[in-house]
């Protein structure tokens, strides 16, 4: 065998007519061409099942569904936010009814303009119910705000105000006529067991959670003046501070005058002195009724009543009137002072005294007053009590229990001019008089609209 040598070229093969020459050159459209890389093989396709299917179509409608109720509740939420067409603030009183209901007696009331965007709102947009109650509706208030009104708002507060100085039997009349106020009073509280003072209720509220209100702060004030009294004031009981501040009260309408007539009322208890006091005369003739509707006449103030203090000794056997927190104070703590007399001043005050003849002088000048009026104003010229005799009786002996000359004698004797005039009452001509202050609504109309479903 022959072995290639070493650096031995391999003999070319030899070559046949129809064999090109590789070593020749090549033209070039003979030039060596590059093969393309065959791709490689794909997997096998395989056919999607029915629930695949199912779930992608699922899903792509959930996305879909989606979007559109995020954009269905942008416009929702655009729209419950319009300012609604209530051109004014309207007080409205909702009863209990169905939302469907509510919306469209609010629609008819021109509270909203879209009910059924309002009961959408309120069923599906809020967990509260909506509440019943008169609520006062802000102009322009949006559907959005209405419901708000509706589940958190506060309903209309409503006021009664009782002046200082009336009866049982005159606030339980005030009571029944008020309008807003339900429920009926079977009976007259107990003279002195009601606090006189403004009260705040809600329409539908009853006459009868008023008094209870009533009684149950008279209670507390009471125990509070009762537990800081002065010891010096001669009464016994919480009963008979409620009794001689219900005096005091009817005596004066001015709040700086109280404490000195208490003064005077209890300087009169400790030296055994009649009080006279003039409204108890009136209260032991009328009783809760409060007024005589005229002066008082001589035969009246010596007719003996059990409430009569021109007759008997001390206190009347229980109020003539309910008493306001001022006067109770004024009681329990009365100003320190010698004064036994006061008589009316002509200014709506009066003139006080320690002695009888410093009393008669002050009776002279309201007499002057009084004759003033008269010839200016015949109608004004009004009287509560006859004049103090003439030869009034001497001082009183230290302890010893004597007559006294009425205190604020105004007027006339039972066939004078008295006839004519005002009867005694402490309220009566001010501010504080039962017959004139009839306010009982202060905050807002009686009447307002209540909600009805349209028929």
């Amino acid at each position: 065998m022959f072995r290639r040598r070493k650096n031995e070229v391999p003999a070319a093969p030899p070559q046949g007519p129809d064999q090109p020459n590789r070593l020749s050159p090549r033209s070039p459209s003979e030039a060596i061409k590059p093969t393309a890389v065959p791709p490689p093989p794909s997997p096998p396709v395989r056919e999607r099942g029915g629930f695949l299917s199912a779930v992608s179509g699922f899903l792509t409608l959930f996305v879909i569904l989606g979007i559109g109720a995020m954009l269905g509740l942008v416009v929702l939420d655009r729209q419950t936010n319009e300012p609604g067409p209530l051109a004014t603030d309207k007080v409205i009183v909702v009863p209990r009814s169905s939302v469907g209901e509510i919306a469209q007696a609010l629609k008819q009331e021109g509270v909203i303009e879209h009910p059924m965007l309002f009961e959408l709102t309120a069923r599906f947009g809020r967990k509260q119910a909506l509440k019943a109650g008169e609520f006062n509706f802000k102009a322009h208030a949006s559907i959005d705000e209405v419901i708000d009104t509706l589940i958190q708002g506060k309903p209309v507060q409503h006021a009664v105000t009782f002046p200082e100085g009336l009866t049982s039997e005159q606030i339980v009349a005030r009571l029944n006529e008020n309008d807003i106020l339900t429920g009926e009073l079977n009976e007259i509280p107990p003279e002195g067991s009601l606090l006189p003072d403004t009260y705040k209720f809600e329409r539908g509220d009853t006459r009868q959670k008023i008094l209870n209100l009533m009684r149950a702060k008279q209670r507390e004030v009471l125990n509070q003046i009762w537990m800081r009294r002065s010891a010096e004031v001669p009464i016994r009981t919480p009963q008979e501070l409620v009794t001689l501040a219900s005096i005091v009260e009817k005596e004066t309408g001015r709040a700086d005058e109280r404490p000195r007539v208490a003064g005077v009322f209890v300087n009169r208890l400790q030296r055994r002195m009649k009080l006279q006091s003039d409204p108890t005369i009136v209260y032991g003739l009328v009783g809760g009724r409060g007024t005589l509707g005229r002066g008082i006449m001589r035969s009246e103030i010596d007719r003996i009543t059990p409430y009569n203090t021109y007759q008997i000794e001390g206190l009347p056997p229980g109020p003539i009137a309910n008493p306001g927190r001022a006067a109770l104070e004024a009681v329990a703590n009365p100003s320190r002072t010698k004064e036994l007399f006061f008589v009316a001043d002509g200014t709506g005050g009066h003139a006080f005294a320690e002695t009888l003849d410093a009393h008669n002088r002050n009776v002279a000048r309201w007499r002057q007053v009084e004759k003033a009026k008269a010839a200016t104003d015949p109608a004004a010229a009004g009287v509560d009590k006859v004049e103090p005799p003439a030869d009034p009786a001497a001082a009183p002996r230290p302890g010893a229990a004597v007559p006294m000359a009425p205190l604020a004698f105004d007027g006339a004797a039972e066939t004078g001019a008295g006839r004519n005039g005002r009867a005694f009452d402490a309220s009566e001509g001010t501010a504080r008089d039962p017959l004139r202050n009839r306010s009982y609504d202060l905050n807002s109309p009686k009447t307002v609209p209540v909600l009805r479903a349209p028929q």
